[in-house]
């Protein structure tokens, strides 16, 4: 007779063994038909599982975040089923679940097609309708691995036989289909409708280039069609706002197979770049911080000595030069803890903040490249935090000030923190990295962000705390980080002398706000779809003519906002007006000033917006004015330009 107890504390007493559904059922018929699974004292399990003891339940519908992740996995069963249907000699491997939607691969003996994929999904919609009940059945593992050799299934009977044997295995069937899997899964193909098939890719088995390559199938699946509905028109607007596409349209930069994973930056882009180095510089100053320069090829021996290289070798791009084996350095750590070593230091020296825009070089597989989002190589805005442990507090404190005030000043107001513990693989003996955990989340939590833990997700020699921010169109990117790091300059010999007279290593912390400029640049490019804030435009203004009898007087009025520091270009072209205007406004120019016989005559401009408004006539000193305060308030105390 299980007693079920419910998350609001309730519980619910039973005759004999019951099911999830029928629990569901006895609560209500609406949470009956919303039932896709149960969380049984802790544990996922199908509406069907059976609860023979006392138990606590939560029934999970698609508006938990359980919910979706089944929608997603089921789908991915859905649209394997639907493949096999019509293209029986299609072999399927692995269907995964995948940030906002699933992926499934098959061998087949040719690559699919974008008329495949409009079959695939109206078979899957057929088989939705067609409402099959899912059902859930165990296997011993070697009858499992006969079974799918058997019919023709050769990539699942692999993954059966790298389980232990002896092991039972999970099989979901739906119809006359059916798929290994662990389950849970929705208890019918009719929970099933809010999908659509997304693109095609290839993919070597098991993620290895020397295995075959298979077809890829990429979809996305949501609790209804208004959700499906609204990622569809987020993507669409990612669309309009890639900074691949918006940054050979603003003449930004540009990428080429001669130099892969790597930015050509054009004289624009590199106006843009230069603005955020200075802005970033000025902020490091004030908050006390030095600036360093670092080489770029180092000897293995310090990457040895540091902990890199058995934890990121691979990720390095190495030389050998006189017998001695040298790396491109991919990241700026150990060359700041060797500059830390010249001369001895004292706590009284303590803390001592580090900051370097350090080029840095990673062998990223060309695969994952990704315009400047992913790339070779990048430049962090890297600083390094040489301090007591009793000076970890303030300077964590110190630090997400500094922050988020940046963050605000590039138009991001919603960040969230990550905490990051510990991960497998890592330097170090549990008792440091317990003291690291403990310093930096007492730390955190006097800054007073909330935050939420993202375990095993640190770096090799320490925890970290993520900064993720959300753009304008809703989609999180983590760029700033800030590591406590115990190992690394203990292991390179880093030391101060204490208050006592005796020697120990300093605490070392990894910041960074930006994280790289490229990816940081086409983040800014994405949220603001090209529309930089005034006081990023590689160009704040263009003044145009409207005949060549203003000519003369526009070239005074462009250098005389030159004079005042505005980043301004000439149009003198012998082409309408409007035309200059739609053309300038395509190029996101923030201000448009335009000179006729009237404003020639008064030694002022119209004023226009790249936004349309119209701001009236002002004289040179005022356009200058104005365009100051929009450059001083970074865009948030003036119109929409």
């Amino acid at each position: 007779m299980p007693v079920i107890t419910l998350p609001d504390g309730s519980q619910r007493s039973f005759e004999q063994p019951t099911t999830v559904g029928e629990v569901a059922a006895s609560i209500g018929a609406g949470l009956a038909k919303a039932a896709l699974a149960g969380e049984v004292d802790g544990r996922l399990v199908d509406t069907s599982y059976s609860i023979e003891e006392n138990a606590a339940l939560r029934i999970i519908t698609a508006r938990d975040p359980e919910g979706l992740e089944i929608i997603r996995h089921s789908t991915a069963h859905l649209l394997a089923q639907a493949v096999q249907s019509i293209y029986p000699t299609a072999q399927v491997t692995i269907g995964p679940v995948i940030e906002d939607g699933f992926y499934y691969d098959f061998a087949f003996e040719r690559p699919f097609t974008p008329e495949d994929l409009e079959k695939f999904e109206a078979r899957m919609r057929e088989l939705a309708k067609a409402d099959l009940p899912v059902k859930r059945r165990l296997m011993p593992r070697d009858e499992a691995v006969g079974h799918f050799r058997g019919i023709g299934e050769h990539y699942k009977a692999e993954i059966i036989e790298s389980i232990p044997a002896g092991e039972q295995i999970s099989l979901y069937g739906q119809g006359d289909w059916q798929d290994l899997c662990r389950g849970p899964h929705v208890p019918s193909t009719g929970k099933l409708g809010a999908f659509k098939l997304m693109k095609l890719a290839g993919a070597y088995w098991r993620g290895d280039s020397r295995n075959e390559m298979l077809q890829r199938v990429y979809g996305t699946a949501w609790a209804d069609e208004k959700q499906l509905k609204a990622y569809l028109t987020r993507l669409e607007e990612a669309e309009k706002r890639d900074h691949r596409r918006l940054g050979r349209e603003l003449g930004l930069f540009h990428q080429q197979e001669e130099a892969v994973g790597s930015v050509f930056w054009h004289p624009r882009g590199h106006t843009l770049w230069r603005t955020i180095e200075h802005y970033v510089r000025g902020r490091l100053e004030a908050a006390g911080y030095e600036e360093v320069k670092s080489p770029q090829l180092l000897d293995r021996v310090l990457w040895e000595r540091s902990g890199h290289w058995d934890n990121y070798a691979e990720h390095m791009f190495i030389a050998e030069s006189e017998h001695r084996t040298l790396a491109v350095k991919p990241m700026n750590c150990p060359c700041h803890v060797l500059i830390y070593k010249q001369g001895i230091k004292s706590y009284r020296d303590l803390p001592l903040r580090m900051a370097e825009f350090g080029a840095c070089h990673r062998n990223e597989p060309s695969g994952a490249l990704h315009g400047l989002m992913r790339v070779r190589a990048f430049t962090q805005d890297d600083a390094h935090i040489f301090c007591t442990e009793s000076q970890i507090g303030e300077e964590t404190v110190a630090f997400c000030e500094l922050l988020m005030s940046v963050y605000r000043d590039f138009g991001f107001a919603e960040v969230r923190v990550k905490f990051s513990d510990r991960p497998a693989q890592r330097a170090g003996s549990d008792e440091t990295w317990d003291r690291a955990e403990a310093a930096l989340r007492a730390s955190l939590e006097a800054t007073g962000i909330d935050y939420t833990m993202n375990p095993g997700e640190g770096a090799f020699y320490g925890p970290k705390l993520e900064f993720v921010l959300r753009d304008a169109i809703g989609r999180d990117w983590q760029c700033g980080t800030l590591q406590l790091d115990f190992v690394v300059p203990e292991r390179l010999g880093a030391e101060y002398v204490d208050e006592s007279g005796g020697r120990r290593p300093p605490v070392m912390l990894h910041r960074a706000i930006l994280g790289s400029f490229e990816r940081f640049i086409a983040i800014l490019i994405e949220n603001h779809a090209g529309k930089l804030p005034t006081w990023l435009a590689p160009v704040q203004a263009t003044v145009m003519s409207i005949t060549d009898k203003q000519a003369d007087f526009v070239r005074e009025a462009t250098e005389f906002l030159k004079n005042q520091g505005v980043r301004v270009e000439i149009d003198l072209r012998n082409e309408k007006v409007g035309f200059k205007i739609r053309e300038h406004t395509l190029a996101r120019v923030p201000y448009l000033l335009v000179a006729g016989d009237r404003e020639m005559a008064s030694r002022s401009l119209a004023v226009r917006t790249r936004s349309g408004a119209d701001l009236g006539v002002m004289s040179l000193e005022e356009v200058a004015a104005r365009i100051a305060q929009d450059v001083a308030g970074r865009g948030r105390d003036s119109q929409e330009v």
